[in-house]
């Protein structure tokens, strides 16, 4: 049994360059599908001004426009977004979305004002995780609603999450801890579980979910 090491390198993990050259190595990396618990958190929302932080191919901004919200797409990678774009005209939608190359990490500027700000999956390191947290937060305007989903600590022991190593996955505590009480009303912070399709078959995985109301 081979125990490969896949370094969690910090430095360039998060940069443009690193996703381009992911993006440019196939057509397309994710499905094209909205992720699940976007759709199950934002179903019942009124449609507003989204922001889809680390949008990728944009399936979630499309999803978004498709139930009648203005969604912007912002990510660190120019090849995503011009995918996004690609995937946005096809679907009808380009007249609802914006997309926007922000490079989080290195104190880019998010647009702000939004009715909802969705991040899934995007894994901080964890000490800036809270500081991170707040910056997506403060897109939020009174009102609106935070929704952070993330791959769970417990996933570790399934073998799929191997790249993001032992500190990137977080609890709900961790997000909820980063957002203070007084400007905050945590609606959920939960830890549902799925399937997840995988070469030998699907594994169960787990979800951190926390959606939130900016007061």
């Amino acid at each position: 049994m081979s125990h490969e090491h896949h370094e969690v390198d910090l430095a360039t993990m998060y940069s443009q360059e690193t996703w381009d050259a992911r993006y440019a190595e196939s057509e397309r990396i994710w499905s094209g599908n909205p992720n699940p618990r976007l759709v199950e958190h934002v179903a019942d929302l009124t449609p507003g001004r989204a922001l889809d932080i680390g949008c990728g191919e944009g399936a979630d901004v499309v999803w978004l426009a498709q139930q009648g919200w203005q969604a912007t797409g912002v990510d660190v990678s120019e090849v995503a977004l011009l995918r996004a774009a690609e995937h946005a005209e096809g679907a009808g939608v380009e007249d609802k979305v914006a997309w926007e190359r922000v490079d989080l990490m290195g104190g880019g500027e998010l647009p702000g004002d939004m009715d909802l700000v969705s991040v899934q999956f995007f894994h901080p390191p964890v000490d800036r995780f809270a500081e991170l947290t707040q910056r997506m937060g403060a897109a939020v305007r009174p009102g609106g609603h935070l929704l952070v989903v993330g791959h769970h600590p417990a996933d570790l022991e399934t073998g799929v999450r191997k790249p993001h190593g032992p500190d990137l996955l977080f609890t709900p505590d961790r997000v909820t801890a980063a957002l203070p009480e007084a400007d905050w009303e945590v609606l959920v912070a939960d830890v549902p579980t799925r399937d997840h399709p995988t070469d030998d078959g699907p594994v169960t995985v787990t979800d951190t979910v926390v959606l939130a109301r900016r007061r």
